[in-house]
């Protein structure tokens, strides 16, 4: 199997290279050369998300390095429970992806990284740079997956006032081999940060670098695993293909579910929902692609002006008119946000976090328009990483699951930097200058 760039100005990758880098030379983001058909009886005997996901990348992993270590790579990714539970009405679902150790769908995809580039790294190699911007849940999935991990270290960027109290205390409770900088910007800035980082020859050829975001197609690719698993729960049970509502910001994991369906699982339509920042409904309602700077709203994972797989997402597709063919998004506002919450629990027996209240609110939607398909909205993180976003909607506290208290009950630190891509190069230059590989400790307070 070989990768290709997005923007086709770069040699074709074997898996060991696309999952090493990140980022292709041209800038671009690697994608399979073809997605292959998918046996679904086959893949129906599976009978653990495990081993449904093994089975899925079994083809993309063919004559790898890594080839005999996927059910264990898929095995380390999926140690955690991937419930499909009914809602109140019928043919209403809920996909939950959010137990695992830092309470995010994103540790899945993580740790598959983690664990892959773990085996990929010879004796003697000089240590490598995980370089993750977040918008708060990516970084903390990230570092708890490389954490103490010998050989690498992990640079998570995140907006400083664009994450909940709790979020930013995660990010920076891991130490050690893990620097969490506060960026005074936005997402988008972090994320522009990220890439001009990656981007920079001279730094790489001192400083090894790959990522960790929702570019990475170590992420990516495990994370198609849950839509299959799931698609294939509810058609073994109702013979009904299953449709997706999820909710998005950078689109990884609305990609996930587009390479599941492209692949043959027994996925209907796949819905996207998006907060206020509002790029994606707008290109899908018409109108031309434009980026736009982000907005903080109260599902602020989802704050992204500027969603970096939408290349991806178009390259999937023959043209534009074919993407909006079979696609939808849908904007949905705070005041909608909190509407939902306040009514969840009564109307649908759910207690979600803001991210899941915006499918949650676009399930309602498309039952007053009578459609009746069978959907599962993503939950895509525990409610009680937004304490004081959702508390004052339902009226009591949310019980915090053991490993979030964990992780809260760890001293944060975490140092400020500026919005400038300057700034980070030489951030990282100092790091590399001083050995912090092995004298890495927290530098700074929250």
């Amino acid at each position: 199997m070989r990768f290709l760039s997005t923007r086709g100005a770069a040699p074709a990758a074997d898996l060991v290279h696309a999952l090493a880098v990140g980022l292709a030379p041209d800038g671009g983001l690697y994608l399979p050369a073809t997605l292959p058909r998918i046996d679904l009886a086959t893949l129906a005997a599976a009978p653990t998300p495990a081993a449904v996901c093994a089975e899925l990348l079994r083809p993309f992993f063919a004559d790898s390095p890594l080839a005999t270590d996927l059910p264990a790579l898929c095995g380390e990714a999926y140690a955690q429970p991937l419930p499909l539970r009914a809602l109140a009405a019928a043919d209403d679902y809920v996909l939950e992806l959010f137990h695992g150790p830092t309470a995010a769908f994103k540790d899945i995809g993580a740790r598959f990284l983690a664990a892959a580039l773990q085996r990929l790294r010879a004796p003697g190699t000089p240590p490598l740079t995980i370089l993750v911007a977040t918008s708060g849940d990516t970084g903390a999935a990230v570092a708890a997956a490389f954490h103490h991990r010998s050989g690498f270290r992990v640079v998570i960027l995140y907006p400083r006032d664009g994450v909940s109290a709790r979020q930013a205390h995660q990010l920076g409770a891991f130490g050690d081999n893990v620097l969490t900088l506060r960026i005074a910007g936005s997402f988008d800035d972090c994320q522009r940060m990220a890439k001009r980082a990656l981007g920079d020859a001279a730094l790489r050829a001192a400083l090894p670098l790959a990522s960790a975001n929702s570019i990475s197609l170590g992420r990516l690719l495990p994370q198609a695993g849950y839509y299959a698993w799931a698609a294939l729960t509810h058609w073994r049970g109702t013979g009904r293909a299953l449709s997706f509502i999820v909710p998005t910001g950078n689109l990884g994991n609305a990609l996930a579910a587009v390479i599941a369906r492209r692949m043959g699982l027994p996925i209907d339509r796949i819905v996207l929902a998006c907060n206020a920042n509002d790029t994606l409904p707008r290109f899908f309602a018409g109108a031309d692609y434009h980026a736009q700077p982000s907005r903080r709203t109260l599902a602020n994972a989802m704050d992204v002006g500027a969603p970096s797989n939408f290349e991806r997402l178009r390259a999937l597709y023959a043209d534009d008119a074919a993407l909006r063919a079979d696609l939808t998004a849908h904007a949905v506002s705070d005041a909608d946000i909190r509407a939902t919450l306040r009514a969840a629990h009564a109307r649908h027996g759910l207690l979600p976090c803001p991210h899941t209240a915006t499918a949650l609110h676009v399930l309602q939607r498309l039952r007053a328009t009578g459609d009746t398909q069978p959907f599962a909205i993503v939950a895509t993180a525990h409610a009680a990483k937004f304490a004081e976003v959702v508390e004052p909607e339902f009226g009591h506290a949310v019980a915090i699951p053991k490993p979030l208290a964990a992780l809260l009950a760890r001293p944060s630190h975490s140092e400020t930097l500026t919005a400038g891509d300057d700034a980070l190069l030489t951030r990282l230059r100092q790091l590399h200058n001083i050995g912090w590989l092995d004298t890495a400790q927290p530098r700074g307070r929250t």
